[in-house]
């Protein structure tokens, strides 16, 4: 009880008057789930949820199978198609006999709990049930933004980007507050891998009015992220006065060498230099310096070009310091360049009177919408590499872009023993000691589970990337269609001698090579004949085509169409198996997203709190899960 009125005491009578004193207060986090992480009411807790999901995603041969190991190119190289190989044979004939989109529903939103009338086989109900309860929730649980981005900051956005900047922005802002104290504020947000600067830009506007450093390694980028800066209203362009009839009669004059120069520059994202004094100014208007006047109260960007390698600021801090302005004396003009470097030319000059000691402390939030691959690594290591940086915000995206830390990388994996645990499968011993200590998994926990850790290879990786509750019946007709086109093509590949088959005897494994096609137009999958070349006709413009084309050069249309006649019956193996991938795959997602929240839990000297949550609604944008962190 004694404890009890002394708290109520401070609080009443001490806090208020703390700002007078300059006593320093710091209030904790309100922002942070009742959970950590958003898991199934199933598991009465976080360690009993990852506890599970560790031990499913290591022991489940049906999950490991169809979560790295079918690749859906060799779907017809062997004989019967994998479908009979990697699904399970009681499951085979009950699931041909559903129709996609009830398929879908089976496996995503019917309650299975309750008897059905078509009686699926029990393995299967099983299967569908632990996959839903080791899937994070992925429903958005906070009041979304009712901020209305005006039209002069969502320039170039689509609704879908709309939807994401205008709730993230509100999201982090609404952490920074919550942790700021009198005097330990949030003074910038740095944006990973900003790109078009969209999230920086809302952030740098009303009502926000947030200092931004937006780290981008393409020049092009910024350039053009400068550009809607100017159209936000955020930036100027700096204005050169000059005579209209003289710079375009000198603008004609220029040589081809010149216009090829400096053609080049700016499509590296290198401004043209200033020219000599008392000379004549020539630069195009995009080569102006764009001109950012931060004052009390008002946001601004600086744009620092930089490839983020790992986790570590240093560089970027330094920058940071070098136009750092106290917001109370921020009244004059700033001609920012990419990276606030004097290198003699205006783009890239700060003016000297306002390079001023800065009256508080630089304190950074990393933040970052579906940065790719080990970006978001380098994301949340920030936190713990980087005294600056306070907190994080990091929702990833690309997992296929990662590295692999526990073994060399996987471009195509091989395929298909029925019991193959391809989701900890052995490469072939030659590049056995190739891995990125950057790369997937992060955290000791999944690196070590079970002696070997947990891996993901490439296919189980680009299958978390997957969202199946979002697909219509005419978009799943589409890609059901592209990969059997694509399936069927890589078989008559092999028939005609174009790829062979490797079999690694030493791990049982057998797959085709790799003949990269991509994406064709439209027109190309109106009929198999029209993929078939479409495809030849691309392959061929590759550096492999002339062996390709050569392998097919005699190829007839009756040919084809025979292979396409071939295989339409077996159209529906290859839906299902999809289908069933993609569902497992949230399970990935999952343990991808929870082994970067072990990484910060496994700091606990240096990070307070950490959790994970939805912030944007699953429909409009699937990566959606945030990975939070707060330093102490």
């Amino acid at each position: 009880m004694r404890c009890l009125y002394l708290i109520n005491l401070i609080s009443r009578y001490i806090y208020p008057y703390s700002r007078v004193f300059k006593i320093r207060t710091r209030r904790h986090s309100t922002m942070a789930p009742t959970t950590p992480l958003p898991f199934s009411s199933e598991f009465c807790s976080t360690d009993e949820y990852v506890d599970s999901l560790l031990r499913f995603s290591a022991a489940s041969s049906v999950f490991q199978t169809l979560c790295g190991g079918v690749h859906i190119l060799d779907f017809f190289t062997r004989e019967p198609s994998l479908y009979h190989r990697v699904v399970p044979e009681d499951w085979r004939e009950w699931l041909i006999a559903r129709e996609s989109m009830d398929l879908l529903d089976f496996l995503i939103r019917d309650d299975i709990s309750k008897p059905l009338d078509d009686s699926p086989p029990d393995s299967l109900v099983l299967y569908i049930q632990e996959i839903r309860k080791h899937s994070l929730r992925r429903t958005v649980e906070r009041t979304q933004s009712t901020t209305k981005l005006p039209v002069h900051v969502a320039v170039g956005m689509i609704p879908k980007k709309i939807h994401e900047v205008a709730n993230f922005a509100d999201y982090v802002v609404k952490v920074a507050d919550s942790l700021s104290g009198d005097d330990d504020e949030i003074t910038h947000f740095v944006d990973f891998g900003s790109g078009q600067n969209y999230l920086g830009r809302t952030l740098a506007s009303p009502p926000y009015n947030k200092h931004i450093v937006a780290v981008e390694s393409k020049g092009l980028n910024i350039n053009g992220a400068k550009s809607m800066d100017i159209a936000a209203g955020i930036a100027e362009r700096e204005v050169v006065m000059r005579n209209k009839k003289v710079y375009r009669k000198l603008q004609e004059s220029m040589t081809r060498e010149e216009l090829t120069k400096e053609k080049a520059l700016r499509k590296l994202g290198k401004p043209a230099p200033a020219p000599p004094p008392d000379s004549i100014d020539l630069r195009p208007s995009i080569d102006l310096a764009t001109i950012y006047t931060p004052a009390d109260g008002k946001g601004y960007v600086q744009y620092v070009e930089h490839r983020v390698q790992d986790g570590d600021l240093s560089d970027v801090v330094t920058k940071v310091e070098k136009m750092k302005i106290a917001a109370t004396d921020g009244n004059a003009n700033i001609l920012t360049g990419t990276d606030g470097e004097k290198d003699g030319s205006t783009e890239s000059t700060v003016v000297d009177q306002i390079l001023k000691e800065g009256k508080r402390k630089t304190q950074m939030m990393a933040v970052s919408i579906h940065s790719c691959g080990n970006l978001s690594h380098h994301g949340i290591r920030s936190l713990i590499l980087n005294p600056e940086v306070k907190a994080i915000a990091i929702i990833g995206c690309c997992y296929n872009l990662m590295t692999e830390r526990l073994g060399p990388p996987t471009y195509k994996f091989p395929n298909l023993r029925p019991n193959i645990r391809a989701i900890n499968a052995p490469r072939p011993s030659k590049e056995s000691a190739i891995c990125d200590p950057h790369g997937y998994p992060m955290s000791q926990r999944v690196g070590t589970y079970d002696g070997d850790g947990i891996r993901l290879n490439i296919t189980a990786r680009m299958m978390a990337v997957q969202a199946p509750q979002n697909w219509t019946a005419k978009e799943s007709d589409s890609f059901f269609t592209r990969h059997f086109y694509r399936a069927v093509l890589q078989k008559l590949f092999l028939d005609r001698g174009v790829v062979r088959m490797i079999v690694d005897g030493e791990n049982d494994i057998e797959s085709t090579e790799a003949v990269i096609v991509g994406s064709l137009r439209k027109v190309c999958y109106s009929s198999f004949t029209s993929y078939v070349r479409g495809a030849l006709e691309k392959v061929g413009r590759a550096e492999r085509g002339r062996a390709v084309l050569k392998g097919m050069d005699d190829i007839t249309d009756a040919e084809i169409e025979e292979y396409g006649r071939r295989f339409e019956p077996l159209k529906k193996d290859l839906s299902v198996t999809w289908s069933l991938m993609a569902f497992s795959a949230a399970v990935v997602e999952s343990l991808i997203v929870v082994d970067r929240w072990l990484f910060l839990k496994e700091h606990p000297r240096l990070v307070k709190d950490a959790w994970v949550e939805a912030v944007f609604d699953y429909d409009q944008s699937p990566r959606n899960l945030v990975v939070v962190g707060i330093k102490r």
